[in-house]
């Protein structure tokens, strides 16, 4: 796997189909990838993580793509590249002028894409949040360090095993999402190859997040922030 694919994504868009899509496509790609349904939770999003690249749909409902990257440029400079069915020249500058890096006109080609976010990644430094808030879930008295996995109560220190420590670093990376255990085996399997065979049945994701419970919840049994989605997977919320 190269730095490039390594890279964390956001993907913005209100259509849930292709949201998915892109989702799923990136991820088999390498990338790590977090989605947003509209610029609202994007921007909730964009407070506690930091992300190497945005893709970035124009038409949603609400605030829109355009406007969405004009904030993002007044607080970030993470790469922008916007996707719409708009192909006027005057949408591609509107965009261009918000301070978008690149536009791609649907239908596209996943591949396309994926030249693009690589193309734009190669030549983009690492950006980091100017104003927005530091990388720290808070997790009741628990208070979780995105960038070192740092995890402590109140100021001690608590200890997770390697594969606690990557569930906890995919589940924060998606935060307010619902992750499957379908994704949580294919991660794990990424992140520490040599944990793929233990972790290779759905089950044994469900025995972890047990243990992690253990370590994150005050009442393991009745889970606060690291919630079942019946039928769908795990969901992790900060609060």
């Amino acid at each position: 796997m190269s730095d490039l694919s390594a890279a964390h994504l956001l993907i913005v868009d209100d259509d849930e189909r292709i949201r998915e899509l892109l989702k799923r496509y990136l991820m088999k790609q390498g990338f790590m990838v977090t989605a947003a349904r509209d610029a609202a939770q994007a921007r909730r999003l964009l407070t506690g993580l930091a992300f190497d690249l945005i893709v970035l749909d124009v038409m949603m409902p609400g605030e829109d793509g355009v406007a969405l990257t004009h904030w993002l440029r007044g607080e970030i400079g993470t790469p922008v590249i916007l996707l719409t069915a708009r192909g006027e020249a005057r949408d591609r500058i509107a965009g261009f002028e918000a301070g978008a890096d690149d536009y791609l006109s649907k239908p596209f080609e996943p591949r396309e894409l994926v030249l693009r976010i690589n193309a734009i990644l190669r030549r983009a430094p690492k950006a980091a949040p100017a104003s927005l808030a530091p990388q720290v879930l808070m997790l009741g008295r628990m208070r979780y360090e995105v960038d070192s996995g740092d995890l402590r109560d109140g100021t001690e220190p608590v200890r997770l095993t390697q594969t606690e420590a990557a569930l906890m670093r995919v589940l924060a990376g998606r935060q307010g999402e619902v992750v499957s255990r379908e994704a949580l085996v294919e991660y794990l399997g990424r992140d520490r190859g040599h944990m793929a065979a233990e972790l290779s049945q759905e089950r044994a994701i469900d025995v972890q997040i047990t243990r992690l419970r253990r370590k994150i919840e005050p009442d393991p049994r009745r889970p606060r922030f690291l919630q079942t989605v019946r039928g769908e997977g795990y969901l992790l919320t900060p609060g």
